[in-house]
């Protein structure tokens, strides 16, 4: 009888990616792939570990998952991703609900890691497998069982990143960056067209660094006019940017190719120059502010999605007013934020001087979002009356609507738009829908016949 596998993907759309190979090697090694834990002879944990919540919610899944050992018919536990990366040595002493842990460079052995963690929960093994190598080791690309909506997919370009922000552990945990060949990527992307993507969500540790190691200079530009040339993708959007390598030819390729969306997620973290440069970031206020004018001149309508940091190190009251004051000028159409979360390991965790309270912290994260708030609302409000296409995605029966995403939204990140039909819209479908209200950071409308 095969094993029955379940997986949970924590964090990350990266992470998302390597847990779809790993469970294409599974079901090529005859184990049965089960979707709820319940069901189950032995659940992976895909883990992250980037920031504190991120470790808190890998552990809590654990321990979680752990319940089904003494309740249901679970027999074991495999680890992988991040946090058995950064934790190696201490993972199964604090974690003894583990049964077998697998590093970032070993996906290739998940499936021995089941096969030894089923046997420990039949009690024919007392020894714990862990196969944790070098980050770098890890063979990119392969085989996937696609575990989202085969129409909306992500597609990974590159593993890794050489960028060393001061608060970021990703470097220390997943390695320097190591680009996919462009034909690999294609080919991999073109048998994802032939299983139904229409959309294809571009991802990497830093996507604008594509191809700075294999093809000497960033390549993100020439990748996606491949892409662009792939029949059936409708849709094609660039997430993880980093300004400094926002060139004018990659800017001409957004701005040209009708396949990729008019819309970019460019994290600028701070618009401080004394707090850019405690955080190790390469480019200054200048750039940032430069890159935007840029992209807004050659890509009229476009939709900046950005993420900023509050409570780094030595940020004092006037940092943050500039911050403050620099996103209610750029009125970036989407935006995320977070407070400075120190990670052992990282050079920020070493500043010990000017760290800032907690509830300061708060404080300024509240601010943030709060005025970012009110220009949502105002550029939703712009969008009434109008029409836009949107991709649907599901259909919600409490509320009798359908629901789904425009060009303008990110999946899992940003907000949805609720329709009405009066015909029946499947899934992967494109409409187009007139705007009647807004409902906070949604949309509501109706389809036109």
């Amino acid at each position: 009888m095969a094993i029955k596998v379940a997986v949970i993907s924590l964090g990350c759309p990266k992470n998302q990616v390597d847990s779809e190979v790993m469970l294409a090697k599974l079901k090529d090694a005859g184990m049965e792939i089960v979707i709820d834990d319940i069901d189950a002879d032995v659940v992976i944990v895909n883990t992250c570990a980037f920031i504190a919540d991120a470790k808190k919610e890998s552990i809590d899944t654990i321990l979680d998952v752990a319940w089904l050992k003494e309740h249901r018919n679970l027999k074991g536990i495999v680890a992988a991703g991040c946090l058995v990366q950064r934790y190696k040595d201490e993972l199964f002493s604090e974690l003894p609900e583990i049964d077998a842990a697998i590093g970032i460079g070993d996906l290739e052995s998940i499936v021995d890691a089941v096969k030894e963690a089923y046997q420990s929960g039949i009690g024919k093994k007392e020894n714990k497998y862990k196969c944790v190598t070098r980050a770098e080791n890890q063979i990119l690309g392969g085989d996937r069982v696609v575990t989202g909506p085969e129409y909306s997919v992500y597609l990974k370009i590159a593993e890794g990143c050489d960028n060393h922000c001061t608060f970021c552990a990703i470097p220390s945990i997943r390695g320097k960056l190591r680009s996919r060949k462009i034909e690999e990527i294609v080919s991999e992307a073109k048998e994802l067209a032939s299983l139904g993507a229409k959309e294809l969500v571009v991802v990497a540790q830093d996507t604008t660094s594509y191809g700075k190691d294999i093809y000497g200079k960033a390549s993100l530009d020439v990748l996606l006019k491949e892409l662009c040339k792939i029949d059936g993708i409708k849709w094609i959007r660039v997430l993880y940017c980093y300004p400094e390598d926002i060139t004018e030819s990659l800017v001409d390729v957004i701005a040209h190719e009708p396949k990729i969306v008019k819309y970019i997620d460019l994290p600028i973290q701070h618009i401080s120059d004394k707090v850019l440069k405690k955080m190790g970031r390469r480019g200054d206020s200048a750039l940032i502010k430069e890159k935007i004018a840029l992209l807004r001149s050659k890509v009229p309508g476009i939709f900046i999605r950005t993420t900023v940091m509050v409570g780094f190190p030595t940020e004092d009251k006037e940092d943050f007013a500039l911050l403050a004051e620099f996103l209610k000028e750029a009125k970036f159409e989407r935006l995320g934020a977070f407070a400075f979360s120190s990670e052992e390991g990282t050079a920020a965790h070493e500043i010990k001087e000017g760290r800032v309270p907690e509830n300061v912290k708060k404080k300024r994260l509240d601010v943030i979002m709060k005025n970012q708030y009110e220009i949502h609302k105002a550029n939703n409000e712009k969008m009434l009356g109008k029409v836009t296409e949107v991709l649907c995605e599901g259909f919600d029966r409490p509320s009798g609507v359908y629901y789904g995403r425009s060009a303008h939204d990110a999946p899992e990140i940003d907000g949805k738009v609720y329709f009405s039909s009066k015909r029946r819209i499947k899934d992967g479908e494109f409409v187009n829908v007139k705007i009647t209200e807004v409902i906070d950071y949604d949309l509501l409308g109706e389809t036109l016949l």
